[in-house]
């Protein structure tokens, strides 16, 4: 063996070995401290209670903690939650899987231990320079914490005032789900009027609020889902449903100008078998794929085949933001998007909301009920 061919092997040995202990470090997981000592029970009402994970594990990590009420900074508002919604980030973060994610959010342990994001609620304290809310307003939006009695958040931030017939339950569903569904729609498919649109995973929390959109933007809108909800789907609006317990969407005659793919069990060439002329498939989801990289494998092979197929390929992750959660609250004002919620679960009942969700079941959104304030 040649000097270099030596030096090329050694590379890869090293490539191999630092990679191998990359992926030790990612799967490594910290022990749980004991923190029954700071555990309380949902009922203990008075002061602020907030749930929190200290270390990586299923929904049986959480812990009910007490804190002092939060006060908001000059820009801040206070909010008494009310409701909460269960988003499949949740679990994900809960359990650092796929492992690649825990470069941001933690190795070993999690960086960030409070969980939740979108919140329903009533203002309760603002700072001295606050102007767009007052105490008592009811307010929704997304902050780290949510699943928790008292959030802080910007005035600036992901905060607004709620639909005027809405309840928290309905008003908390919104955050994360909705702005996918309207990113998804708007701004990576481009939805117009008239489109043949069609929505994989129409029941799931997003799907619900896609076919919605999708038919706020003039979209003719196909919905594919379990028997058990199809008449659901229909009732969002959906001009068409596909049963996909008995046909595989992949394998008819129609084509689409948009595909909304929630759920990644098909393949990219498959997909792209059904796209008209030009059009777009938006990937939303994929299936859990392994504890390394998870849906992120099912992303990359698309990409790659992506560039020998007709179609445009994008994945995609959404952000939050208040213009966009204003436009979602206003659709909601006049009953054009309504909100799909399957369960709700009492505060103390979180760990098994986090597991229902878990279990990819949930028809629409799982929420939970904060306790009512003590007068």
């Amino acid at each position: 063996m040649g000097r270099k061919a030596k030096r090329v092997g050694i590379l890869v040995l090293l490539l191999g070995a630092a990679g191998a202990g990359g992926a030790l470090a990612l799967s490594h997981e910290s022990p749980c401290a004991d923190t029954a000592a700071q555990s309380l029970t949902a009922s203990e009402t008075s002061g602020a209670r907030v749930y929190r994970y200290h270390c990586y594990g299923g929904p049986e990590v959480l812990r009910l903690e007490a804190i002092a009420t939060p006060t908001p900074a000059d820009t801040e508002v206070l909010v008494r939650v009310r409701a909460a919604s269960v988003n499949p980030l949740d679990w994900h973060y809960l359990r650092g899987k796929p492992y690649v994610m825990r470069v941001e959010s933690g190795i070993g342990a999690p960086k960030e231990k409070r969980i939740g994001a979108d919140f329903a609620g009533t203002v309760e304290a603002v700072g001295a320079r606050v102007t767009q809310f007052k105490v008592g307003d009811r307010v929704f939006g997304s902050r780290t914490g949510a699943f928790a009695t008292h959030v802080v958040v910007r005035e600036g931030g992901t905060i607004a005032h709620m639909p005027d017939s809405a309840s928290f339950a309905q008003a908390a569903a919104v955050g994360v789900a909705a702005t996918t569904a309207l990113q998804a729609i708007r701004d990576q498919a481009q939805v117009r009027e008239g489109q043949r649109v069609l929505i994989n995973g129409a029941s799931g929390g997003v799907g619900t609020y896609a076919v919605q959109i999708a038919k706020i933007y003039g979209a003719q809108v196909t919905a594919v889902a379990s028997t058990r909800n199809l008449a659901m789907v229909q009732e969002l609006g959906a001009d068409r449903v596909i049963d996909y317990t008995t046909t595989d969407f992949t394998t008819g005659a129609e084509r689409y100008d948009v595909i909304v793919d929630m759920v990644g069990n098909h393949g990219a060439r498959a997909l792209d078998a059904v796209l008209a002329p030009g059009g777009r498939v938006v990937m939303v989801g994929g299936p859990n794929g392994n504890a390394y990289l998870g849906p992120i494998t099912h992303l990359a092979l698309a990409m790659v085949q992506a560039p020998v197929l007709s179609g445009t390929f994008i994945p995609f992750i959404s952000t939050s933001n208040k213009t966009d959660l204003v436009t979602l609250r206003d659709w909601m004002q006049r009953d054009a998007l309504r909100s799909v919620i399957d369960r709700e679960y009492a505060f103390a009942e979180l760990a098994a909301a986090v597991a229902y969700q878990e279990a990819g079941r949930s028809r629409g959104k799982v929420i939970v009920q904060m306790p009512m304030p003590q007068p």
